[in-house]
């Protein structure tokens, strides 16, 4: 029996997350569920995105995640249901389930087209027994109308040269510490045999630990965390309060031969 993942921005001291829970055992029982976060940011695609991006994949191929951030969604939004690097996403085509992955999707439908449901709550009443269904071996194909496309939003990329590397923060993290999207395969390649500069807040380094305790405590540290993305922190504190740098701040690295 697959699993079903949730992840919403509900927070958890109201009922809603409980009742899209009910709603997938009603229809199933026997399904397993894994809360992915409830404290996504209120409507926050980007941050919904990145956490999702960062652990769909260490769930088992075939996974079925319920993708609830800004459920509401657009005025014209339509919930879908997605096959996607062999995982299944069923949420409102917001322009978060773009941000994901590059890859093109394997099967594309758009629910609730055919019986239309009118409700104030889609992620109990249509994402949550459609995940159900499809957890429980239905093919997406009978879930809706196939569509060609689904939205798919512009994120922030890497601008790198031979001389340097252009990055921006894409997460303020719970400890404060603020994770670039300057990658380790990206920063390994350009900087054999060159010493390097990282500039940030007004801050320069030229040292990436490779793990937290190397630093002092107090101290600000760099190194590339366990999705090979360059992480800044302060050890025991919050960087971005300390270095005032908050989500799309820039952060550089500067190459000498």
């Amino acid at each position: 029996m697959a699993i079903i993942t949730l992840l919403t921005d509900s927070g958890e001291s109201d009922h809603y997350v409980a009742a899209i829970k009910a709603k997938v055992l009603s229809t199933n029982p026997g399904l397993t569920l894994v809360d992915i976060s409830h404290k996504i940011g209120s409507c926050d695609i980007a941050h919904g995105a990145f956490v999702l991006k960062s652990v769909f994949r260490d769930f088992p191929k075939g996974t079925v995640h319920i993708v609830a951030v800004d459920a509401a969604g657009n005025r014209g939004d339509a919930l879908i249901a997605l096959q996607l690097e062999d995982h299944f996403f069923v949420s409102v085509d917001n322009g978060l389930l773009g941000l994901v992955s590059d890859k093109t999707q394997q099967n594309l439908v758009e629910l609730n087209a055919i019986n239309t449901i009118n409700t104030s709550f889609p992620e109990k009443d249509i994402l949550a027994p459609a995940a159900a269904r499809l957890a429980s071996g239905v093919s997406i194909s009978t879930l809706g109308k196939p569509l060609a496309s689904f939205k798919k939003m512009t994120d922030r990329h890497v601008k790198a040269t031979k001389k340097q590397i252009l990055g921006h923060v894409i997460r303020v993290d719970n400890f404060g510490n603020l994770i670039t999207n300057i990658e380790k395969d990206t920063f390994d390649v350009l900087s054999k045999g060159k010493v390097y500069t990282v500039n940030f807040g007004g801050e320069k380094m030229r040292r990436i630990y490779t793990n937290y305790h190397q630093a002092e405590q107090g101290d600000c540290f760099l190194l590339f965390n366990g999705l090979g993305l360059l992480e800044i922190g302060i050890y025991k504190g919050n960087a971005s309060e300390l270095l005032g740098l908050n989500y799309d701040s820039p952060v550089n690295i500067i190459f000498e031969e």
